[in-house]
């Protein structure tokens, strides 16, 4: 969005919006459909991801769904700020895997003029905020959070609980490694644990 200054140039106005929720609640889907969108209009749009999410593609967003959209992928935050300057539009999928930096990338490019659109995770197994995540909700214009279905109850999803062993935070996974679960249902398992 533009806006037109006192002297009747136009100014780009920057903004940062956060998607969040649980696993399988479509938060990348609505990445991708906001960059389309963006992209329709004929704007310049980037899209980066941590280099280590190679779930689906090395090079693509991709949804659970099978919704891809082309990516670069980075080994840090810094990096976006490096690439992103030129957009209209930058993207950021699974935000929560990024370090703190993250967080001054999105305020700068906004402050820039450039929209900011982030999805991650906002919460890891444990229902613990996870990474970046929390102060990238804190200071964004716009903040979703997306909702899946628990598997047990059918509730909107809170969780995004572990099926498998392990303790380490960072356990890239899909529908075999976690499971989406409501408030109730995930305070049911993980406290006979």
């Amino acid at each position: 969005m533009s806006i037109q200054t006192s002297n009747g140039e136009m100014m780009r106005r920057g903004r940062i919006e956060v998607i969040c929720g649980s696993m399988f609640s479509g938060k990348t889907e609505e990445l991708i459909r906001r960059m389309k969108r963006a992209q329709f209009a004929r704007q310049r749009v980037l899209i980066f991801k941590p280099a280590l999410d190679v779930r689906y593609s090395e090079q693509e967003v991709v949804s659970h769904e099978g919704k891809a959209i082309p990516s670069t992928p980075v080994d840090s935050s810094a990096s976006i700020l490096l690439m992103g300057d030129d957009a209209d539009v930058v993207g950021i999928d699974e935000a929560q895997f990024f370090d703190a930096g993250i967080v001054d990338v999105c305020q700068e490019l906004a402050a820039r003029g450039v929209r900011v659109i982030v999805a991650g995770l906002d919460l890891d197994f444990r229902c613990q905020p996870f990474g970046p995540m929390p102060a990238l909700c804190a200071v964004a214009d716009d903040v979703l959070k997306v909702h899946a279905i628990c598997v047990r109850c059918g509730a909107l999803a809170y969780a995004s609980h572990r099926i498998v062993e392990g303790d380490k935070q960072v356990l890239l996974g899909e529908k075999m490694e976690y499971e989406p679960l409501c408030r109730e249902c995930y305070r049911t398992l993980t406290s006979h644990a």
